[in-house]
């Protein structure tokens, strides 16, 4: 037998294969049904992380980015008086910005100061202290609230819930279809993650306010209430029908 027709027979040999595994595949598949299920886990958050903005003003600059370097240290002492661990507060760099205004009687914009500024960032993973903390700091320095972000650290277990409860509802669905046709439920062929959705933390609207003004209803518990962390997880799951 020569090469030639070694050849033809081993080709032969693959496209009978090919046509026996695909016509396999097939018939895998028309006994098959696929269903999406999802998981929905709320939890309350459990980490908070605060962002104060310290704003002060001066027609000279070197005075203004004195002032604002006071206000700081008084806003992150006002902090460590509760309690917070060092680590968990930041300040970030010091920007300084010359104001400008628009002058109606020379009918241009003219210097009108400077303005420095920067943020006290604090991690809190005890929520019971961010009235008490907000409230303080407005008080000793700050005199801007940048936003209020929650969060959560069991990010793995609240995840690892969600796909769990989205696999359950999947083969919920499956059971329900299968046995409105009077057939029954097989081996799982096929399953993968769709999507999953862990919202970033929940922002609370920035907003401007002057301590001496805010700081009697800063204290306030209501008014940081939390809510709930809606978390998602999709998934498709391929069932084979007997």
């Amino acid at each position: 037998m020569n090469k030639y027709f070694m050849s033809v027979i081993i080709l032969s040999l693959m496209m009978v294969f090919s046509a026996t595994f695909i016509n396999a595949q097939t018939n895998e598949r028309q006994n098959t049904v696929r269903v999406g299920g999802e998981g929905i886990v709320n939890v309350e958050p459990d980490l908070v992380t605060v962002r104060f903005g310290v704003v002060t003003r001066d027609d000279d600059p070197v005075k203004a980015r004195q002032l604002n370097e006071e206000a700081a240290a008084n806003a992150m002492n006002a902090v460590r008086e509760l309690g917070v661990d060092e680590r968990k507060i930041k300040v970030t760099v010091l920007q300084l910005n010359e104001l400008r205004e628009y002058d109606r009687e020379r009918r241009r914009q003219v210097p009108a100061g400077y303005e420095a500024t920067r943020q006290v960032v604090v991690e809190l993973d005890e929520l019971d202290k961010l009235p008490p903390l907000i409230a303080r700091v407005t008080q000793h320095g700050a005199n801007r609230l940048s936003g209020i972000a929650y969060d959560i650290s069991n990010r793995n277990e609240v995840r690892n819930d969600a796909l769990r409860k989205a696999v359950q509802n999947a083969r919920e669905k499956a059971l329900i279809m299968t046995d409105a046709l009077d057939a029954s439920l097989g081996k799982v062929i096929h399953i993968s993650e769709e999507q999953f959705d862990f919202p970033r933390p929940v922002p609370v609207r920035a907003m401007m306010m002057e301590a001496a003004d805010a700081a009697p209803d800063m204290g306030t518990p209501d008014a940081y209430a939390a809510g709930e962390i809606e978390v998602r997880a999709r998934v498709q799951i391929l069932f084979q029908l007997e």
